[in-house]
């Protein structure tokens, strides 16, 4: 793809959801971003995002593409055992959706009999579910593989440095008082371990220790760092590339495995257009603070509740183009553990494919220009679906 020119945007930023198997969705919308010349600034995650911003924060520009697909590679490779897989998906995986529909339950199968290369294996012996364990212990696989894994592919060092170009903030939960925190390479040093937390989802995997307290997948409470980017932008002009891996909306199920199938969906989808909305009434309540505060006389610039005016007033601009992973017709509720070749290759031709068409739309990239600063444009409905009675003036849907 030709590389673009965007307006002047004084921040450009990767936003990635949590979705296991599904990242490398998110690993084509890189590509296809790094293609095109649109190069973040900031890129924040949560469980798997958290392991793809890793690799690409942790990497000069010209190696994150080629990083993240050896990392990829690596974690989509079974144990052992299971060797003929990959052959089988090399040689069948274009045939028909039911070939797909086999080759990815046998990939998922695979994944919880065997585990993935340099990602994670089943625990021998198995869990305590009694007694005073372990916290460490306390998960069904071992994900020590994976820390060895990120120290390959991603250069902590280049990471935590001055010259590092690349803010990168990740989630995750508190396992002792539930909070939520985020690790940012701007406040503190990041170890492979932060992004292990952000991913460590029980009971699957076990909390990660860091500086004395255990840490459990961010998705738990959110699934998204959208929340958190945009506080951290409040005076700049952003442009924010938000890339979903569970959609919010689908059909009513009509079977048990499509009860599971849309349960996690919604589950894990996370709410972003709530805090779109959330967000776009305050940016135009901060907007028009700071159109008021002009015509107060000079006489109360001294007091408090000026000061503190001030402080909220923000007549800066945000554009949030989102993108979700759409199911194919052929996976079902193990789509998030389907570690197969296959799949993974499949969504990171969808992620790239996507990210070319949006980009392909100027209007997208514009400054918002309405009363509130701030537009969110779907590539991927043909209208918004609004969670609350909100005014829908500045989100908008672009038809593919």
């Amino acid at each position: 793809m030709a590389k673009i020119e965007i307006p002047p945007y004084d921040r450009t930023v990767l936003v990635l959801q949590g979705g296991g198997a599904l990242g490398s969705y998110q690993a084509g919308v890189f590509q296809g971003l790094s293609e095109a010349g649109v190069m973040p600034q900031m890129v924040a995650g949560i469980s798997i995002g958290a392991l793809n911003a890793a690799i690409i924060g942790g990497n000069p520009p010209a190696k994150r593409v080629q990083q993240l697909q050896k990392f990829w590679e690596t974690i989509c490779t079974p144990n052992r055992g299971w060797s003929l897989l990959p052959w089988l998906e090399d040689c069948h995986w274009n045939d028909n959706d039911y070939t797909r529909w086999g080759l990815g339950m046998l990939g998922g199968l695979s994944a919880i009999v065997d585990g993935q290369q340099g990602f994670f294996r089943p625990r021998f012996p198995g869990p305590t579910f009694i007694g005073d364990g372990r916290p460490d212990l306390a998960s069904y696989y071992d994900t020590s593989d994976l820390k060895a894994t990120l120290e390959k592919f991603c250069d902590f060092d280049l990471l935590n440095s001055d010259h590092c170009t690349m803010r990168v903030a990740v989630g995750a939960v508190n396992v002792r008082t539930g909070n939520f925190v985020y690790f940012d390479n701007k406040k503190e040093k990041l170890r492979a371990e932060h992004f292990m937390a952000s991913g460590a989802l029980p009971p699957a995997f076990a909390p990660v220790e860091i500086d004395g307290e255990f840490y459990w997948d961010g998705g738990i409470v959110s699934n998204t760092p959208l929340g958190y980017v945009l506080e951290q932008l409040p005076r700049e002009d952003a442009l924010i590339f938000q890339v979903d891996l569970w959609s919010a909306r689908g059909k009513v199920p009509g079977n048990m495995l499509e009860v599971t199938d849309r349960a996690q969906e919604i589950r894990f989808s996370s709410r972003t257009r709530l805090v779109t909305s959330q967000w776009m009434q305050m940016q135009e309540m901060r907007r028009l603070v700071a159109e008021m505060l002009p015509h107060i006389p000079k006489e109360h610039e001294a007091e408090k509740w000026y000061k503190r005016a001030q402080k909220v007033a923000n007549l800066s601009k945000n554009n949030v183009i989102h993108l979700i992973y759409r199911a194919k017709a052929h996976e079902r509720q193990n789509k998030d553990y389907q570690f197969s070749l296959g799949t993974m290759r499949a969504h990171w031709q969808g992620g790239l494919v996507d990210i070319q068409q949006a980009l392909t739309l100027p209007k997208l990239l514009e400054l918002p220009d309405n009363e509130h600063g701030f537009v969110a444009h779907d590539v991927h409905r043909d209208e918004i679906e609004q969670v609350y009675d909100l005014d829908t003036s500045s989100l908008s849907s672009v038809k593919r």
